[in-house]
């Protein structure tokens, strides 16, 4: 899998005007799950993007994870992380998982983000979203899990 993480004093995601989530300080979580990933690599995910230390400690230096700073994620699929663009002008999709396997292993990536004692908003798979956010630093970081 994939994700493409920003941390943010805020963020949202609505679909036809309708807000779906939104967060306060924390991390805006991108993610797209790659043609044979599985389970395991949605948790996998998960378990690193909670630990991962992008947060300022007490002498301003990234040593806190969002789990540390009890901050909230928002949680949106994306499946154009997998764009291919070796190949000309138009980005090619074909390293993304299918829509079914998209959405299961998105919505296990929030579940278990979740049950490590994150609070999670997320979006809606399939859906035309509108996100907005305000970056943290900026500070935007590039997750896969293969790596």
């Amino acid at each position: 899998m994939r994700a493409l993480v920003q941390r943010v004093t805020q963020a949202r995601v609505s679909v036809a005007g309708a807000v779906l989530g939104d967060i306060g300080p924390g991390l805006m979580i991108l993610v797209c799950a790659m043609r044979g990933d599985t389970g395991t690599e949605a948790e996998k995910l998960a378990a690193r993007v909670s630990k991962l230390r992008v947060f300022r400690d007490d002498r301003d230096r990234m040593n806190r994870s969002l789990l540390d700073v009890g901050g909230a994620a928002l949680v949106v699929s994306q499946f154009t992380l997998a764009a291919d663009t070796r190949g000309g002008n138009r980005p090619g999709f074909s390293a993304a998982a299918a829509p079914e396997d998209g959405q299961q292993l998105y919505e296990r990536f929030a579940a278990h983000l979740q049950g490590l004692g994150v609070p999670v908003a997320t979006g809606r798979f399939g859906a035309d979203m509108q996100v907005s956010l305000v970056n943290d630093g900026p500070v935007t970081i590039w997750i896969d899990t293969d790596v």
